[in-house]
């Protein structure tokens, strides 16, 4: 979000949360209200009724309206609507949005709510909390969330005679096994070294001792020993020929030459699932560690309009929506791994052929995914930079250089 964005939309909804919020929900006359619920993924539209449903048993009163918008220009409608104040009363936000939306006070700190109604956060994972806690306050209840896994072709490993791998495997097992995978022959890598973040280059640095932004978010890690190092193991696949090149895997997405059968391994999400889970060679394993063991964690969370007309009816509903049934609900679908403690089990068993609790097993070491104002920014600069190093253009040491600048710099605005 642009600085002369986030000043506009403190000052604007800085007036209208005086008035949306100053009173109890507005109600017509038969004491009944109407919410909006804001959201991306139709996949997820199934669950979502009968969510709401379960919530209409127990509270008749509050009728939701769902507002379906595709990813893609779900964050530029939000902004649009804050300007306007037409924001939904109940939305989705994802961890790169909310330290913009948090300081620009578009949506309200859930601290003080939950004490009053004795909500315990240690429901949910920890690294999901922190993500959401902005300058000491937590503006969203996580609804589900996503680690790293080892996804690999037991085809393949079969027919070279070598072992899945397992909890033991280190990065030079990685590397000694996708150099005996690799067939150039046949047409097989070893492994597809992916340019991405999540599930990718983040998680080497932090397993490296590394970090993306520093505590005080005040300078980025690229340039650091510990980065360069991981940057340069991440790509030295595709150097050693044992990974598709970068022009290769744009061409055919490297998930697509994964379930094709001439990639033998790669770091991918949970969100692979409806895609692999009826692929009977495919199977997921933990990621392998480096000097410590790291994976991203990255989740959404339901927030609350600042300036919405139905503060109370708003909490209660994503009260519900952070319980115990509602995650149970989405379990039941396979489609997400609910963050509720305990209810993980059934989205487990969703799939029972692939190895889920590799997923499971990630949060105990996760570390969630950088979010400061300038997220999105970063996140351009780093796909504009490293794209360089991932195509053999520049060496890791020069683009470093380059993408700590410029996310400096981006860091340093206020």
């Amino acid at each position: 979000m642009k600085k002369w964005l986030i000043m506009l939309l403190t000052a604007i909804l800085g007036l209208i949360g005086l008035a949306g919020c100053s009173k109890d929900d507005t109600a017509s006359g038969d004491g009944k209200v109407e919410i909006t619920y804001g959201f991306w993924d139709k996949k997820q539209v199934t669950a979502i009724d009968e969510v709401i449903k379960l919530f209409n048993e127990k509270y008749p009163n509050i009728k939701v309206k769902t507002e379906i918008t595709p990813y893609g220009q779900y964050f530029q409608k939000l902004e649009t609507a804050a300007t306007g104040a037409a924001l939904p009363d109940v939305m989705w936000m994802n961890g790169a949005h909310v330290d913009q939306y948090a300081e620009g006070k578009v949506i309200l700190p859930l601290t003080d709510l939950a004490k009053k109604e004795n909500l315990s956060f240690d429901n949910y994972p920890k690294s999901l909390i922190d993500l959401y806690t902005v300058k000491g306050e937590i503006f969203g209840i996580p609804k589900d969330f996503d680690t790293t896994g080892l996804w690999y072709n037991k085809k393949i490993f079969d027919e070279a005679g070598v072992p899945y791998p397992d909890d033991t495997w280190d990065w030079n097992k990685l590397k000694e096994v996708a150099k005996k995978l690799t067939d150039k022959d046949k047409g097989i890598w070893g492994y597809a070294a992916l340019m991405g973040n999540q599930g990718g280059y983040y998680d080497f640095i932090w397993q490296n001792g590394g970090n993306i932004i520093s505590d005080d978010g005040k300078s980025i890690g690229f340039d650091q020993p510990e980065a360069i190092d991981a940057l340069n193991y991440n790509i030295s696949f595709i150097k050693e020929g044992l990974s598709p090149t970068q022009a290769q895997m744009t061409e055919t997405a490297a998930s697509e030459l994964f379930s094709s059968g001439k990639v033998a391994m790669m770091f991918d999400g949970p969100w692979m699932v409806q895609e692999y889970k009826n692929n009977p060679d495919i199977n997921v394993a933990v990621v392998p560690k480096g000097k410590q063991r790291a994976v991203a964690i990255h989740g959404l969370a339901n927030v609350i309009a600042a300036n919405t007309k139905h503060k109370d009816a708003a909490w209660k509903f994503v009260q519900f929506l952070g319980s115990k049934e509602a995650a149970e609900i989405f379990a039941k679908t396979g489609t997400v791994i609910p963050a509720y403690n305990g209810t993980q089990d059934a989205w487990i068993q969703a799939v029972p052929n692939i190895n889920l609790q590799a997923f499971i097993d990630g949060v105990d070491y996760s570390v969630p995914l950088p979010s400061v104002k300038s997220t999105g920014e970063i996140w351009q600069y780093e796909t504009d930079v490293l794209k360089k190093v991932w195509s053999e253009e520049e060496s890791v040491e020069d683009a470093v250089k380059e993408l700590t600048e410029k996310a400096n710099e981006a860091l340093s605005k206020k």
